[in-house]
């Protein structure tokens, strides 16, 4: 079996822990290809597929992008085009769906998490609302299912204290991807930050990569036992 990641650096594991090495861990027969890539949007993410085309061989690919369509406005330096708005943002999502649907036989279109873990302030409201669109957007095909990931880490963080911080400077986040590789070191700043799931809002401390890869744990067991039903 062959499964693709498609993102944003959360995909591709840095800065912060990587839920990616804890999924091949989970799954050593299975081959994981990475396609995640700091900073990318929607709009940068679809630009990237058009230039270097995926394999088209996949049994299955999690698309996981949209974070930095709302984090990127909030920083001084934005690497990376963004939607201006939610219809721009849902023409895009589309397109890179259908680039993504031709590479592979099935597609769990996972939301956008975290901006912050103050669930209630306003760049996790936007996240929301994104996520509508991506399920409007999911209920018109036929291979692709919807995975809702905010909504879990949601439920996590309502039973905690969570501080407001959020890295919103380009110096600091780098900082973090350069100085902060080991778990240890990265849940320890986590931690001092007064975070539960993420180094800096956004990017996933071990705790934040132990879920996301036990999310995804399920939804390959799941697709996998419903293609062999259908085979028996």
């Amino acid at each position: 079996m062959k499964i693709a990641l498609i993102g944003d650096s959360l995909t591709e594991g840095r800065p912060g822990v990587s839920f990616f090495n804890v999924l091949k861990e989970k799954f050593p027969n299975i081959t994981f290809v990475n396609h995640g890539k700091p900073g990318e949007s929607v709009k940068s993410l679809y630009t990237r597929l058009l230039k270097t085309k995926l394999d088209i061989d996949y049994d299955l690919s999690f698309l996981w992008i949209g974070v930095n369509d709302v984090y990127s406005k909030m920083l001084s330096v934005q690497a990376q085009p963004v939607a201006k708005d939610h219809d721009e943002f849902k023409d895009y999502y589309e397109k890179v769906l259908e680039l993504v649907l031709a590479s592979s036989k099935k597609v769990v279109a996972v939301t956008p998490a975290l901006v912050g873990e103050n669930t209630d302030n306003a760049p996790n409201n936007e996240i929301k609302e994104l996520n509508v669109l991506i399920q409007s957007i999911t209920r018109k095909q036929t291979n692709v299912s919807f995975l809702d990931i905010q909504s879990v880490f949601l439920s996590h963080l309502s039973k905690v204290n969570s501080s407001d911080y959020i890295s919103t400077k380009v110096m600091r986040v780098m900082a973090d991807v350069l100085f902060y590789k080991k778990p240890s070191r990265i849940d320890k700043l986590s931690k001092e930050r007064g975070l539960h799931l993420t180094l800096d809002g956004i990017h996933l401390n071990s705790t934040g990569a132990q879920i996301v890869a036990e999310i995804y744990e399920s939804e390959i067991k799941r697709l996998t036992h419903k293609n062999q039903d259908a085979i028996q």
